[in-house]
C-alpha cells in the first residue's frame, strides 16, 4: 500500500476497553504506529470479554481482537520506577500519548501536562474519559450505558411504550473514540504548523450530545422537546419502517420527488394529491393515516422487491437485516471492509475484524497485522519480560 497519512506517528497507548483502543484502532488504519502500554499480568481488561470463553482464557478476547490488530504491547507498571523510566523514554520519543484513565488518574501517578509537555513538548496529549478533567462530574466513574442515560439519548431510544431503551451497541463509546481520533489528527496538523504539542481533554458525554444532531438542535433553537417516536424519523414522513409482504423495509422519502416516486413505484400516484399529505408539513402531521396508506401497499411484494424497484427510482429504501445477514454484503466484500489476520497465538489460525469504511487512493484500510499478545513486545522496547 501507498504512504498512509499518519505513516510514521508514533502513538503511545494507555487505554483500555473499547472508547480509548477505538480510537487508536482508527489511528492504526491511518499508519500510526501503536503500542499498547498494558499493567503487567493482567492488561487490557477487553482481553477477557467476548463470547468465546476460551479465548477470553487466553487473554485474547474477541472485544480486544476487534479493535487491537496491528498494534503491539508492551506491559509497563507506572508505580514501579523500572516501569516509569521506560514509560518516560517512550512519551519522549511519541508523537501522541492516549489515556481513558478516570480524570487526574495519569497526574496523581506523577504525569499531569506540565510533566508531560517537559518530557516532549511536541507530545499531543488526549485524555477521554466519561465527563471531561474539569466540572463537578470529572471526577465519577462512567461507561457507555451511563453516558447513554445521561445524554437523554435512551429518553428518545424507543416508542413511548417501551422507553428508556439502551441503543443495541456501545455507541457512546465508540463516537468517544472517533472524536479522540478526529481531535488528535487536528492536533497533529496543527503542531505541523506551530512545532508545539496540545492537551485534549475529551468528554464521552460531551461527544454523545453533540453526535445526537437535530434531536438536540431542535430543542435548543426551538424549544421543541424530543419524543421517543420509535422507527419513525421525526423530521421527515413517509420516513420509517413498513410492512411488505416477508417482512420490515426501510422507507426515507424525505424529498418531494422521492415521496411522489414512492407513490408512483408501489401504484399509488393519487396519494401526493391528498391534502393530508401534498406537503411536507401536513405529511407529518397525518403520518399513521400515511403510512397506513403506504402499508397496505407495499405487503404486494417481499422486502427485496420494493427495495430494488425503489433503490432504482432514487428513492432511500432497504430491508432491515441482521449483523450476520450485513456482514454478507456483496458491498462491503467489493470494497474490503473486512480483513483476515492472523492470530498472535498458537496454531496457524485467523480472526476477521473490520476496517472503517475509509478507501485511500482505492485501497481499503485494513490491519498490517494481528492483535497482540500481552508483552508480546517488550523487548523491542527494553523492557524486562
Amino acid at each position: 500500500m501507498q504512504q498512509l497519512p499518519l505513516d510514521g506517528v508514533k502513538v503511545v497507548d494507555l487505554t483500555n476497553v473499547l472508547a480509548g483502543p477505538y480510537c487508536s484502532y482508527q489511528l492504526m488504519l491511518f499508519g500510526a504506529d501503536v503500542v499498547k502500554v498494558e499493567m503487567p499480568g493482567a492488561g487490557d481488561l477487553a482481553r477477557r470479554l467476548g463470547s468465546d470463553p476460551e479465548l477470553n482464557q487466553e487473554r485474547m478476547g474477541a472485544s480486544f481482537l476487534a479493535q487491537n490488530a496491528g498494534k503491539k504491547s508492551v506491559e509497563l507498571d507506572l508505580k514501579d520506577p523500572a516501569g516509569r523510566a521506560a514509560f518516560e523514554s517512550m512519551v519522549s520519543g511519541a508523537d501522541v500519548l492516549l489515556e481513558n484513565f478516570r480524570a487526574g488518574v495519569l497526574a496523581r501517578l506523577g504525569y499531569d501536562w506540565d510533566r508531560l509537555r517537559a518530557l516532549n513538548p511536541r507530545l499531543v496529549y488526549c485524555a477521554i474519559s466519561g465527563f471531561g478533567q474539569s466540572g463537578p462530574m470529572s471526577k465519577a466513574p462512567a461507561y457507555d450505558q451511563i453516558i447513554q442515560g445521561l445524554s437523554g439519548m435512551m429518553s428518545v431510544t424507543g416508542t413511548p411504550d417501551t422507553v428508556p431503551l439502551r441503543v443495541g451497541f456501545p455507541i457512546c463509546d465508540t463516537v468517544g473514540g472517533l472524536m479522540a481520533a478526529l481531535a488528535i489528527s487536528a492536533a497533529l496538523a496543527g503542531r505541523h504548523r506551530s512545532g508545539r504539542g496540545c492537551f485534549l481533554d475529551l468528554s464521552m458525554l460531551e461527544a454523545s450530545i453533540s453526535a445526537m444532531g437535530w434531536t438536540v438542535s431542535n430543542y435548543l433553537i426551538s424549544g421543541d422537546e424530543p419524543e421517543p417516536m420509535g422507527d419513525q424519523n421525526a423530521t421527515a414522513a413517509p420516513s420509517g419502517t413498513f410492512e411488505t409482504a416477508d417482512g420490515p423495509l426501510n422507507i426515507a422519502a424525505n424529498q418531494q420527488g422521492q415521496f411522489e416516486t414512492l407513490c408512483r413505484v408501489i401504484g399509488r400516484p393519487d396519494l401526493p394529491a391528498d391534502p393530508r399529505f401534498a406537503e411536507r408539513e401536513s405529511r407529518k402531521r397525518h403520518r399513521q393515516a400515511l403510512n397506513h396508506e403506504l402499508n397496505q401497499a407495499l405487503r404486494a411484494k417481499t422486502a427485496r422487491e420494493w427495495e430494488e424497484m425503489l433503490s432504482a427510482g432514487g428513492v432511500p429504501a432497504a430491508r432491515i437485516l441482521t449483523v450476520a445477514q450485513a456482514l454478507e454484503l456483496d458491498q462491503l466484500r467489493s470494497r474490503g471492509f473486512l480483513a483476515e489476520v492472523p492470530f498472535a497465538g498458537a496454531g496457524d489460525r485467523h480472526v476477521t475484524v473490520v476496517g472503517n469504511g475509509v478507501v485511500v487512493d482505492g485501497e481499503a484500510l485494513r490491519p498490517h497485522g494481528p492483535a497482540p499478545l500481552l508483552g508480546q513486545h517488550n523487548e523491542d522496547f527494553g523492557v524486562a519480560s
